[in-house]
């Protein structure tokens, strides 16, 4: 019981929440001790808190579940987690959560209080909106990030990223809706309703402008962000983040992968090496270069 509460919590896409380092990387405090461990308690508390959402969605969408071809082996969907069993294990993760969230930073709890109350809407209603469903995960990405500004004592820190966070959020949003229209095809409507408000020439194009606004956004960021700019090293990362995200473009309209884009960053090894080595460079341009 405990192995299907641990692969319903899904653990492999706590990698989202890597998001929350944003503002500790960005600033420059990756190696001071203390924002770093309040960071790294914040990273662990919204995991703890993204595996309610899934939790939550999956015993909201057992029956559409069970009808989709992947989805249908989830433990709830499949029935070897049963719903009162996961609804219990849902109400002690919160009673831990937030109090824990407050005692670290009250501005971090009101802001992990709004990413669930925001995934609850989108669980209930919002996800059956063509766009506003992607928006709304998007606006999930940017909460991680501002949750990470709330922790820390920002001084460099540009209002660029958040621009960044969004544009990417929605370009990996409107891929992983291609990706569940192409796999699904005509059935689609039948396990996801909001499938039924796109087409595959429609994200194509909801993708190239994104994708390209992304590129823009972060180039922009290289050189206008404060310290940043000093000496343009930062503008050396552009050419991994433009083969990034012209990879998960690959994979998704050659490929017909991307249903799962945290799969993809665990095991596509191009996509890997080009978020290494920009994060490398990150590194080298923020904590080596600019001293």
């Amino acid at each position: 019981m405990l192995r299907h509460l641990i692969k319903t919590m899904r653990l492999r896409q706590w990698t989202k929440n890597a998001f929350v380092f944003a503002a500790l990387i960005f600033d420059g405090q990756l190696f001071i001790a203390e924002p770093f461990i309040r960071t790294l308690e914040g990273t662990v508390l919204f995991c703890l808190l993204s595996s309610c959402v899934y939790i939550l969605n999956d015993i909201k969408d057992v029956k559409q579940d069970r009808l989709h071809p992947v989805k249908k082996n989830r433990p709830i969907a499949s029935g070897k987690l049963p719903i009162p069993t996961a609804s219990a294990a849902l109400g002690i993760l919160l009673v831990i959560i937030f109090p824990l969230a407050y005692l670290l930073d009250p501005v971090f709890c009101a802001l992990l209080a709004g990413y669930f109350v925001m995934n609850m809407a989108y669980s209930f209603w919002l996800k059956h909106i063509p766009m506003l469903d992607v928006m709304i995960i998007a606006a999930g990405f940017v909460l991680r990030v501002a949750a990470g500004v709330s922790l820390i004592t920002v001084e460099r820190f540009s209002p660029w990223l958040y621009v960044v966070t969004t544009l990417l959020a929605l370009y990996i949003g409107f891929g992983k809706r291609r990706a569940e229209l192409s796999l699904m095809n005509i059935g689609a409507n039948s396990t996801r309703k909001v499938l039924d408000g796109y087409t595959i020439p429609f994200l194509d194009q909801l993708i190239t402008i994104v994708s390209s606004t992304t590129v823009i956004a972060y180039s922009l960021y290289t050189f206008l962000a404060p310290k940043v700019a000093e000496n343009h090293y930062m503008m050396l990362t552009i050419p991994f983040v433009m083969y990034g995200i012209f990879r998960y473009l690959y994979l998704i309209q050659v490929k017909n992968e991307g249903g799962a884009p945290e799969e993809l960053v665990l095991t596509d090894r191009p996509l890997q090496m080009s978020i290494l080595l920009c994060g490398v460079m990150v590194l080298l341009v923020l904590y080596v270069f600019a001293r």
